[in-house]
């Protein structure tokens, strides 16, 4: 898989500077949010098919790294 770099992009003019899915309007948050909420890869497919496997692979990775990154103080 591409590192998730290539796939979820940070453009200010793009929803207020939110990570989002390429060029697309759809932002981290809103996929792990439909992933926490219960739906699976194909209802997300099916909802948004300008989304691949791999576009949602990247924002776990994306929030993995994130998580990984925070510190305690």
């Amino acid at each position: 898989m591409k590192p998730y770099n290539k796939i979820i992009k940070i453009r200010p003019d793009n929803r207020f500077g939110k990570p989002c899915i390429r060029n697309t309007r759809i932002t981290v948050f809103d996929i792990l949010g439909w992933l926490g909420s219960g739906m699976n890869y194909d209802e997300i497919l099916s909802d948004f098919p300008e989304l691949t496997r791999a576009d949602i692979r990247a924002c776990l990775m994306y929030a993995a790294d994130r998580e990984r990154k925070l510190q305690t103080l």
